[in-house]
């Protein structure tokens, strides 16, 4: 009988962890960063999703500082726009080791590649990468690369570095949104491991997101259209991508939200570009 009253008893909510410690545990898993292990912490256990995205806009920060530097120090230095973003983009892409873009390829591959919601499932847990893959892999860095550069050229380095660390912060918390929305397509795959964000974690890391976004767009002469483009095209993106993966896999995985970030990186370039390009500050 108290077996079965233990059974029953509702699961006590999870304890926040300490910003520091949630900053740390968002860098070891979306990245390559060296990231000691903190007093108190176990570094290399499997991270907690129900609350630990809240710190992921700090994370974002310091996983894109080093090619928001390289893009400043090559602006500063006179290099052509599309060799800096060219070195920004490999710096950012080393720093997480292709963590995002390998989502990217996995979910082209599986998307695309397949007929049923199960051979489609099969294929992005496949390690090979396909056509759609690869076609996805090159478009993403082709299209960084030029927006990049034509952030560089119409408003400056710092504009562009900023616009790098702006980028990271809300295409991460853009991935979020996928896990925190949609049920996993697999029962057992890595993103139900990680549990699923409590309501209160996503409205926190937009909040910081946004924060990040006006304190960096300010200081840097960034136009705000193009931040609001932006913005606006990556949840556009986002929202289609959503609707692909409930639609053609019955929900999401850890490919579904690098993906996620992926598109939203790309847009929030595109919508800075454009605005740039049309000579709006």
């Amino acid at each position: 009988m108290a077996e079965a009253e233990s059974e029953n008893a509702p699961t006590a909510p999870p304890v926040w962890p300490g910003w520091l410690a949630a900053t740390a545990a968002c860098i070891r898993f979306y990245s390559r960063l060296p990231v000691p292990e903190l007093p108190g912490e176990t570094a290399h256990m499997a991270p907690d999703f129900r609350l630990l995205p809240r710190a992921l806009p700090f994370a974002a920060l310091l996983i894109a500082l080093p090619g928001a530097l390289v893009l400043l120090g090559a602006g500063l230095a006179g290099l052509s726009a599309p060799l800096a973003a060219a070195l920004a983009v490999t710096v950012l892409v080393v720093t997480t080791g292709a963590f995002h873009e390998d989502g990217l390829a996995d979910s082209a591959d599986g998307l695309f590649g397949g007929w049923t919601p199960e051979r489609r499932l099969e294929i992005m847990k496949d390690s090979r990468i396909g056509s759609y893959g690869t076609l996805a892999l090159g478009l993403s860095l082709l299209l960084r690369v030029t927006a990049m550069a034509a952030i560089l050229d119409g408003a400056g380095a710092w504009a562009g570095a900023a616009a790098v660390l702006i980028a990271a912060a809300w295409s991460r918390v853009e991935g979020i949104r996928v896990i925190a929305t949609l049920a996993p397509a697999r029962p057992d795959g890595a993103s139900a491991a990680v549990g699923r964000p409590e309501r209160a974690v996503l409205p926190v890391a937009y909040g910081l997101s946004a924060g990040i976004g006006l304190v960096l767009g300010v200081a840097s002469a960034l136009p705000p259209a193009g931040l609001l483009i932006g913005v606006g095209l990556s949840a556009l993106a986002s929202g289609w991508l959503m609707r692909a993966a409930r639609r053609l896999i019955g929900g999401q995985t850890g490919d579904i939200a690098g993906a996620c970030q992926q598109l939203s990186e790309i847009t929030i370039y595109l919508g800075l570009a454009a605005v740039l390009g049309w000579g709006g500050r």
